[in-house]
């Protein structure tokens, strides 16, 4: 018996193949496209199709039901008709359906081949009443504004919503586009009076612009915290808004507990307490993620990373510290003697309050590693701070934390990495500062290296007062010239000068050749250096002040015996010879300049200091008939230049004590040349040089060649003191020398020369230059008187001075 002969007593029913939905509540007058792919539904249609294409779509009241069962279905759903079908490739249908009328479910007969429904229709009655039209115009006003705000791309909708003159079918049309669940469509879907219905949606409508005004309310407030930079955090700042407005609670609460530990842990200042937790009270008024707390963050960060009163123990052990500078340094006695004198005074005071300490010496002669071990001997951290090429004020103070990325200067953050409050600082390169726009450097330093303000020392980053009195200062430089006077006035000047090649050697053998040996993989008994091919290195293929060349001299050695050992495996020791010296380094890059072979007139050997050493250099005088000029050549510097005037200007005023007629330097061209002339030469150290060249070549008197000298020349003849002598004395040794001429005040300073260079040397202390002429020259001329005729004529001598090309890469020498 079918549904319909069942229920013969209601002649509305109709019995019509059913189609059951999951997810959607379809309403009159609406299209839809359905996806069917259970097998029952898919009968349905096709019966559907079969005869008048009408079925009734009802939803189910749990989606994830497969097979439902009546009770499974809501009791109202919708009678309409199928459009059309398209048949896709996995076995399913798409349909459109046209949706006609409310429908209300008799009976469902749920097989497993086919799904039917008997179904009365639900006819509505159109009324167009004054409370229903009234409605209809205010829910078509709404309905723009809602379209408008909140469906922004309906507007096609919206035109067919508002062309609508029967006001009964408005809310079925509005009621797809609204923001409701399953339950409450199918509530909507069941009611029956049209006035009820729209009075649902218009309230519906009038909820949904609420809420979209209170999410416009909380953008706006989140856009307005974070700014225009900020939109990287607008997610994460609209839930916290989101957040805020529920009442929940805030983060960070464990971050700041952690500082506030931190505060009671640190041993701060007054001062610096006070801000630090000022500064917390700040960050717990800021969003977690804004820019601001990051600023916050970072400085309580540097604050209460600072070592505030964190102190090690001074060692004042005079006898260990003398052992550990003598291990660690060789020579150097004037400094290793001044820095144990420091130490005794800083014992009986009980604290370090003598003057800051400046090395001044060439590279690699060991300014730095004294330092360290000066802090080693204390017991105090030692932090370096390279201050090469710092131009600007703020590397020194730190920059103003109102820049983005500001941080604290180099001294807060040397001490932040020494970890302690007193560690032994060394500014290295003190003479390489330069100032720019940005403000002078060395100006900064000026308050840290004053023990009398350096104890308020404040940084611009962290604006608290930091104590620097506990901090030991060691500088350095290369040219003590280049250190500002206002620095200079704030440090004891301590000289280093170059190493001499007979300490270079003892360095090498107590320090380069073990420190090689050990980071080549090599053994003591695998490698022996004999003292000439060390020699041989020093002479032949180095040429500094220090030691740095040596060592990678030293280095390629024993990597060269390495790769010998490792391919060969000699079973004796490979002994470093000359000639393997010669095949290990290659051709031998310099070469010491030694005497003439034989004595030589107008010529004349001197003494000159460079910034790698002493060096021996000739002067040369030639005559040439002409008109009394005088010229330079050789690259001589303008001090060098004013010597040569005033060696010439003594000889012309003493000419006929030493056998020269006046008339002779009216009548004659003189060319004073120091060769090497693509190296620059300054200094007035050879003036007694070039005096003796000028006697020698006008009275044709050789010069003894293994006699060198040194000395500043006068108007009255008188030689004045120079500087280096110790270099001088040692390139004079080297050389093949055996009588050197130095000047009477430089005799005092021959104490302080170790014995092992002034032994098997002639040094004769002078104080005039007929002193040096009696030693120097074969013989001494015989005095002459100028004819009785002849005029004296007072007349200026022309300097000519010829410029030549200066190669930057060779040392200059200078005549100190």
């Amino acid at each position: 018996m079918s549904l319909e002969d069942q229920h013969s007593g209601s002649e509305k029913a109709i019995t019509i193949p059913m189609l059951p939905m999951r997810d959607i509540v379809v309403f009159p007058r609406m299209t839809a496209p359905f996806f069917i792919g259970r097998a029952p539904s898919m009968a349905s249609l096709e019966k559907a199709l079969a005869t008048d294409r009408r079925v009734f779509v009802v939803a189910q009241q749990d989606p994830m039901v497969e097979s439902p069962k009546e009770e499974d279905l809501f009791k109202v759903g919708t009678i309409g008709q199928i459009l059309q079908i398209m048949r896709l490739h996995n076995g399913t249908i798409k349909a459109l359906f046209e949706a006609k009328s409310r429908g209300k479910l008799i009976e469902a007969s749920l097989t497993d081949t086919l799904y039917t429904a008997l179904v009365e229709p639900i006819y509505e009655e159109k009324n167009r009443s004054p409370e229903l039209v009234a409605l209809s115009k205010n829910v078509r006003n709404e309905l723009k504004r809602y379209l408008k705000e909140v469906k922004k791309h309906t507007e096609g909708v919206e035109k067919l919503a508002l062309d609508m003159e029967e006001p009964y079918y408005l809310a079925d049309r509005i009621a797809p586009l609204l923001n409701m669940d399953l339950i409450k469509k199918q509530e909507l879907l069941e009611v029956s009076d049209p006035q009820k219905r729209l009075e649902i949606v218009y309230e519906r409508m009038l909820e949904e612009s609420e809420l979209k005004k209170v999410e416009r309310k909380l953008k706006e407030r989140v856009q307005g915290q974070i700014g225009k930079t900020q939109k990287e955090y607008y997610l994460n700042e609209q839930i916290k808004a989101i957040q805020k407005e529920l009442g929940q609670g805030e983060d960070g609460k464990a971050e700041i507990e952690e500082y506030s530990n931190k505060i009671k842990e640190v041993k701060l200042s007054k001062e610096a307490k006070e801000v630090a937790e000022k500064e917390i009270k700040k960050l717990k008024m800021m969003q977690p993620m804004s820019a601001e707390a990051n600023v916050v963050r970072n400085y309580l960060d540097w604050l209460l990373s600072m070592p505030w009163g964190d102190k090690t123990e001074d060692h004042f052990d005079l006898d260990e510290a003398e052992k550990v500078l003598n291990i660690e340094h060789y020579g150097l006695e004037k400094v290793k003697e001044r820095i144990i004198e420091y130490l005794a005074v800083a014992q009986k005071v009980g604290q370090m309050n003598g003057p800051i300490i400046c090395l001044v010496g060439p590279p690699g002669v060991g300014k730095t590693s004294l330092a360290r071990s000066v802090a080693k001997a204390l017991g105090r951290n030692f932090v370096r701070m390279s201050l090469g090429g710092v131009r600007d004020e703020a590397e020194i103070r730190g920059h103003r934390r109102t820049y983005i990325g500001a941080m604290p200067g180099k001294i807060i953050q040397s001490l932040k990495k020494a970890k302690s409050s007193n560690p032994l600082m060394l500014l290295d390169e003190l003479d390489k500062m330069t100032h720019g726009v940005m403000g002078d450097p060395s100006a900064a330093l000026l308050e840290v290296l004053d023990r009398e303000q350096n104890s308020t020392f404040m940084d611009h980053y962290l604006e608290v007062e930091f104590d620097l009195s506990d901090v030991l200062f060691f500088c350095t430089a290369n040219v003590a010239q280049n250190i500002p006077s206002a620095l200079k006035d704030r440090m004891e000047i301590i000289t280093l000068s170059g190493y001499t090649e007979l300490e270079k050697e003892h360095i090498a053998i107590q320090h380069l050749i073990p420190k090689q040996i050990e980071e080549n993989g090599l053994k003591e008994e695998q490698i022996k250096f004999q003292q000439k091919s060390l020699v041989e290195i020093i002479h032949r293929y180095t040429r500094e002040a220090g030691v740095r060349n040596l060592e990678r001299s030293i280095s390629k050695v024993c990597r060269k015996v390495a790769r010998q050992i490792v391919q060969k495996n000699p079973k004796k020791a490979i002994t470093v010879t000359t000639k393997r010296v010669h095949d290990f380094l290659g051709v031998p890059r310099f070469k010491h300049k030694e005497i003439g072979e034989k004595n030589e007139i107008g010529v004349t050997t001197g003494l000159a200091w460079t910034s790698v050493g002493g060096k021996l250099m000739t002067t040369e005088v030639s005559l040439m008939k002409g008109k009394g000029n005088l010229k330079l050549t050789g690259q001589l510097g303008d001090v060098m230049k004013e010597s040569a005037k005033a060696a010439l200007s003594y000889v012309r005023s003493n000419a006929n004590l030493f056998g020269i007629y006046s008339s002779a330097f009216k009548e004659t061209d003189i060319h004073i040349h120091v060769p090497e002339g693509a190296v620059p030469k300054d200094g007035p150290s050879a003036g007694i040089t070039i005096t003796t060249s000028l006697i020698s070549a006008f009275t044709s008197i050789p010069v003894q060649k293994e006699v060198a000298m040194t000395g500043e020349i006068t108007l009255r003849g008188r030689v004045l003191p120079i500087g280096g002598l110790k270099e001088k004395l040692l390139a004079a040794k080297q050389g093949g020398v055996q009588t050197i001429l130095i000047p009477e005040k430089n005799q005092k300073d021959l104490a302080e020369i170790p014995s092992e260079i002034t032994k098997e040397l002639n040094i004769v202390p002078v104080e005039f230059a007929e002193e040096a002429l009696k030693i120097s020259l074969e013989r001494l001329p015989i005095a002459v008187e100028d004819p009785p005729e002849e005029e004296k004529e007072s007349e200026n001598t022309n300097v000519i001075a010829e410029d030549s090309f200066t190669e930057p890469e060779l040392p200059s020498y200078s005549h100190n």
